[in-house]
């Protein structure tokens, strides 16, 4: 072949390859409808959505109507690019107007990267589905309904989902880096809670946050962000809270007596203990003391403990504990959760829940290490995703063909940016493990009327309260500041509002702090003081 003959070949080839690109196939009917498809179901809408649906409930007598919201907040930039789409559902009681002075509040659950649909159905929204005692939620049809007990009659109410979760999305060319992280999420928050005060009034009402699990670690980066850009809070509510991932790193002994006052909570559950107390208080207090003390200077010895001093408080433990002292000894007296869960009822072949240690599961066998599933969430998941499912869809009328993720978790190439730069200079720049309870103590210095509710479940092993205490004891406020941090306790889990006698105490006691963060926002008198023996601890709520 000539060389000649060669070169024109050559130059050939990129035309003829383009020519055949242009030869596309002509795409059937049936083809562009799946591509639609298939574009809809992974993409959020940039112009945001609204479906609007009316319904009413009756609280304590009174008859309330209101309008059920299911849409979306565009987030975007300060250049105005959109970023992300946020789902929420909103209940705003009828007549509510833009400029009212009717307190609003943002609900969020954890995860992180949970949607707050387990919040939505079982909480305080006007809607609820029915719980009853720790026991697995029977099949369809479930029983939900109007809730007698919702938050409606003291505030209007919004559920977030974290983007990423539920119907929340990035937009465009936004990376979910930019949203999967504490401070990118807390950012993310602060900018649709900020962008529906803007868009529907609410700039001069009362505003509440109330976040569940890793939602409270959220909580006090979000209550200082968004002081920290104008927005000043009424008051936070803390459920089930985790505020400091610090002391769960291997090697760290702060786990384990977080840990102890839960476990002797759950050993009088399940009656483990052999002089049990009238009242789960009881031991609870016994089970802080013993952590303070004792326990807290035996782990602090490490290797370098006596054998004499080790049986001293494997003996102790197990009075408080339920599970044999040769079992703590072996375990170096430092039980972890899992060990836990699967040694309390060992001898009955049952496990204990992680998010509510009432719930008790069956293994395939009774010598494993750690439970194979958690029998508490087993118990309700299918009932909370259902329920969601159908009411979202034929109540609330929002109709789309994406997914709704049950997890952020659940998208490809999903991991979690874990530093935290916190406030003040004192805590020389960025965390490596967040604790937001600083961020939440600074945020309550600077506002003297942000009121702070930690409410708590006994049989909580997911987030345990003594480290809920143990974090909000540590936020250093001034003595005129503790009036405005309540803790309250319920005999429930992680969801405390699955127990339905703890859901209607829950709303007595929210109710009481609602009017009072209000009344003292509105009448401009900060809170005193309190005496010493007032400000020396958390006050106890209902056994």
């Amino acid at each position: 072949m000539s060389s000649r003959l060669a070169a024109c070949l050559i130059a050939a080839l990129p035309l003829s390859a383009a020519a055949a690109q242009d030869r596309k196939p002509v795409k059937s009917n049936a083809e562009a409808q799946k591509e639609a498809v298939e574009a809809a179901y992974a993409n959020a809408p940039v112009e945001e959505r609204e479906e609007r649906s009316k319904g009413q409930v009756i609280v304590d007598g009174r008859r309330l109507a209101y309008t059920a919201t299911a849409g979306t907040l565009t987030i975007r930039d300060l250049e105005g690019k959109p970023q992300a789409s946020m789902f929420y559902t909103a209940y705003t009681l009828d007549g509510t107007k833009p400029g009212t002075k009717r307190p609003v509040t943002f609900f969020f659950n954890g995860g992180p990267g949970s949607p707050t649909f387990w919040l939505h159905m079982g909480s305080f929204a006007p809607v609820r589905l029915k719980t009853g005692n720790p026991e697995t939620i029977r099949p369809a049809p479930y029983d939900f309904g109007p809730n007698p007990h919702t938050l409606l009659d003291k505030t209007d109410m919004v559920f977030l989902d974290a983007i990423g979760a539920g119907y929340s999305r990035p937009l465009g060319d936004a990376k979910p880096s930019s949203f999967y992280g504490t401070d990118e999420d807390a950012d993310a928050f602060a900018k649709a809670i900020i962008r529906y005060a803007t868009k529907y009034g609410r700039w001069n009402s009362p505003k509440f946050i109330f976040g569940e699990s890793y939602g409270t670690l959220r909580s006090g980066a979000l209550a200082y962000q968004l002081q920290d850009r104008g927005m000043a809070l009424n008051g936070v509510v803390l459920l089930s809270s985790i505020m400091n991932y610090g002391y769960r790193q291997p090697g760290l002994d702060q786990v384990y007596l977080n840990y102890l006052p839960s476990y002797a909570a759950t050993a009088w559950y399940h009656n483990r203990l052999p002089n049990r107390p009238a009242d789960v208080a009881t031991v609870v207090q016994q089970a802080r003391d013993y952590a303070r003390g004792p326990y807290m200077a035996a782990l602090a010895k490490g290797q370098d403990i006596s054998p004499a001093e080790a049986d001293q408080v494997a003996q102790q433990l197990s009075q408080l504990i339920g599970v044999s002292p040769d079992f703590i000894r072996r375990a170096n007296l430092r039980i972890d959760l899992p060990r836990f869960q699967k040694e309390l009822l060992r001898d009955s072949r049952r496990t204990i829940g992680r998010f509510d240690s009432r719930y008790t599961g069956v293994d395939a066998d009774a010598a494993g290490e750690r439970p194979e599933t958690d029998a508490s969430s087993d118990a309700i998941s299918g009932a909370f995703i259902a329920t969601f499912h159908d009411y979202v869809t034929h109540t609330l009328g929002y109709k789309t063909d994406m997914p709704y993720r049950l997890s952020a978790r659940d998208a490809e190439g999903w991991t979690w940016n874990w530093k935290h730069r916190a406030p003040g200079s004192g805590m020389g720049g960025q965390q490596n493990n967040p604790n937001t309870a600083v961020d939440l103590g600074a945020a309550m210095r600077a506002n003297p009327y942000l009121h702070v509710l930690s409410m708590n479940g006994w049989y909580d092993m997911a987030t345990p309260f003594f480290g809920a205490e143990n974090d909000l004891a540590h936020m250093m406020l001034e003595p005129a500041q503790r009036p405005n941090l309540r803790f309250t306790y319920y005999p429930a889990g992680h969801m405390t509002y699955l127990n339905p006698d703890a859901l209607v105490t829950m709303k007595r006691d929210l109710a009481d702090w609602y009017d009072r963060a209000v009344s003292v926002a509105r009448s401009g008198t900060p809170p005193v003081a309190p005496s010493v023996s007032a400000a020396a601890g958390p006050a106890t709520g209902p056994n």
